[in-house]
C-alpha cells in the first residue's frame, strides 16, 4: 500500500470526541493505520468590533489547540505515535470536505455521537438527513456512541 490509511476525527473537547479519538487510535494501531485530529473554528457570525471579534477568535484557537492536546496525548498512548493535528477556520461541513479532498490518505472519517437529549451531534444529524459531507471523493463514515467505555472500544477494534 503507497500511502498508510489515516483515521480523520474532529476533535472539539467533549467527550464523544475523546470516544472517536480513542476509537479511531485503536483502528490504526491494529491496522497500521494513522490519526489525524481536526479542530474547527466556526467563525459564522463573529463580528469584528473594536476587536472583539478577533479575541473571540483568539479564545476559540487556544480552546481548539488545548483539545487538540489533549487528544493527541490520548492518541499517542494508544498508538505510539503523535497524531497529525490541524486547525481550520469555517463551517465544520466545508473544512471537513475540503480537507477529505486536499489528503488523499484520509480514508475513514469516525464521528463521536452525542449523548445527550439533543440528538446526535451536528455532523451526525446532518449525514443522516443525507446532507452529504463529501463532493469530489467519499470515504466511508463511522459513527462512535460517546457513552462507549474505553473497555468496550478496545474490546470492538
Amino acid at each position: 500500500m503507497a500511502n498508510t490509511r489515516k483515521f480523520l476525527v474532529i476533535g472539539d473537547g467533549s467527550d464523544e470526541s475523546a470516544a472517536a479519538a480513542l476509537y479511531a487510535a485503536h483502528r490504526a494501531h491494529n491496522t497500521g493505520g494513522k490519526v489525524a485530529v481536526l479542530a474547527i473554528i466556526e467563525t459564522e457570525g463573529v463580528e469584528p468590533w473594536l476587536g472583539v471579534g478577533e479575541a473571540m477568535r483568539r479564545e476559540a484557537l487556544e480552546a481548539a489547540e488545548a483539545a487538540l492536546e489533549s487528544l493527541a496525548e490520548d492518541i499517542e498512548a494508544v498508538t505510539g505515535m503523535r497524531p497529525e493535528l490541524m486547525v481550520r477556520e469555517g463551517e465544520a461541513i466545508h473544512c471537513i470536505r475540503k480537507l477529505v479532498e486536499e489528503d488523499e490518505t484520509i480514508s475513514i472519517l469516525v464521528l463521536g455521537a452525542a449523548t445527550g437529549g439533543d440528538g446526535p451531534g451536528p455532523l451526525v444529524s446532518a449525514l443522516s438527513r443525507g446532507r452529504g459531507l463529501f463532493a469530489e471523493r467519499s470515504i466511508p463514515v463511522t459513527v462512535v456512541p460517546g457513552e462507549l467505555s474505553a473497555d468496550d472500544i478496545r474490546a470492538l477494534t
